[in-house]
């Protein structure tokens, strides 16, 4: 089933400079009757067994190989991969870790990061957290993911000694319509701040919500406003091509025309996005 995965990678913008910071590596199936599959779809059925150690495995040598390429070519990005629970709590993941970079050198440990769920990180916190500090001592950046998503909590995250914070994305696609949802943006950001992680928002789905992230003090994001995922062969000339948009920037600008396009069509900024 390996030989009909494959990756595509979502880029990761600085908002404010304009620069690439990275790209996320996102599995997919390319299946033989239903076409190309994401892992909503599939990957429940691995996520109970050691398939899906296998599968995620696979998902970080197969990463690895692809910074080495980018590398080649001239683009320095880190590449974040997501790491399931069960890999995550077996005893010889450091070790695989290990292995993989051995197996890569074009790939140095600063170029991976590893996005951990922070549901996750609560099962076994001190396990968590040496594998954490494991992978930093490596080089490698270590991300909570889906931030803000119902488990946080600041006793928690003093002990986790994670890189950066994700902020949910489904806060930030909401963010425009919701207050509460603008405010949890908003509240995370200075929590961050406080506990002196990064921080990147999921979910950026338009230049209104960029221009919002940008006046709330978040520089780096990615989603549909950005780019959707692409197959690695489409990245190199996407990346050349880029050219950021001036409105994230240009904050009130692009906040006026949000609420005046969702004024005239009578939509919500969500169904906006999809149109």
């Amino acid at each position: 089933m390996q030989k009909e995965f494959c990756l595509y990678y979502q880029p990761k913008v600085n908002l404010k400079s304009g620069n690439i910071i990275g790209m996320e590596a996102l599995l997919r199936w390319r299946h033989p009757e239903q076409g190309l599959r994401e892992p909503l779809d599939f990957l429940h059925l691995a996520e109970d067994s050691n398939l899906i150690v296998d599968v995620g495995n696979w998902v970080l040598d197969e990463a690895m190989s692809q910074i080495s390429k980018w590398h080649e070519a001239g683009f320095d990005w880190r590449v974040s991969v997501n790491i399931a629970a069960r890999q995550l709590q077996r005893h010889d993941f450091v070790s695989n870790i290990q292995a993989l970079l051995a197996r890569h050198p074009g790939a140095p440990a600063y170029r991976l990061e590893l996005e951990i769920l922070e549901s996750t990180a609560l099962e076994d916190m001190d396990h968590v957290r040496s594998i954490i500090l494991a992978c930093q001592e490596m080089g490698i950046t270590i991300s909570l993911d889906d931030f803000g998503s119902g488990y946080s909590s600041l006793a928690y995250l003093r002990h986790l000694p994670v890189n950066n914070l994700k902020i949910d994305q489904s806060f930030v696609r909401d963010m425009l319509d919701d207050e509460e949802d603008c405010a949890l943006v908003e509240g995370i950001l200075q929590m961050a701040r406080i506990f002196k992680r990064d921080v990147i928002a999921e979910g950026m789905e338009t230049a209104a919500h960029g221009a919002l992230l940008l006046k709330l003090g978040c520089d780096s994001a990615q989603g549909y406003g950005i780019a959707r995922p692409m197959p690695a062969e489409n990245v190199l000339d996407w990346a050349v091509q880029f050219k950021p948009d001036p409105a994230w920037q240009d904050y009130p600008a692009a906040l006026i025309g949000w609420g005046r396009a969702t004024a005239e069509s009578g939509k919500t900024q969500s169904e906006l996005s999809l149109d």
